[in-house]
């Protein structure tokens, strides 16, 4: 998969508001009602990231999720950190 360009990935963060690019990763932070309602939100995503093959970096803090994206393969943001951000989107 190649990388985006950088107006590529400005138009597809226009479709996933809540995402933004930071240092060439894209990154979303959902927050819970507590604990138990992040990690289980982490269980979902661990095993669509699997099934994809695609894994994002995972920060839980308490009631708070971050997810960060990008494809290390391609040295960047890709098509594929956009979709597994779109599903992850539906999970929430």
């Amino acid at each position: 998969m190649e990388k985006m360009t950088e107006e590529q990935i400005e138009a597809a963060l226009e479709d996933l508001p809540q995402w933004s690019e930071v240092n060439g990763v894209i990154q979303r932070t959902y927050q819970f009602k507590d604990f138990v309602a992040s990690m289980k939100f982490v269980a979902t995503i661990a095993d669509m990231a699997e099934e994809r093959q695609h894994h994002p970096d995972i920060l839980i803090r308490y009631n708070k999720v971050t997810l960060t994206l990008s494809t290390h393969d391609a040295g960047g943001i890709t098509q594929k950190d956009f979709d597994l951000a779109a599903a992850a989107d539906e999970v929430k």
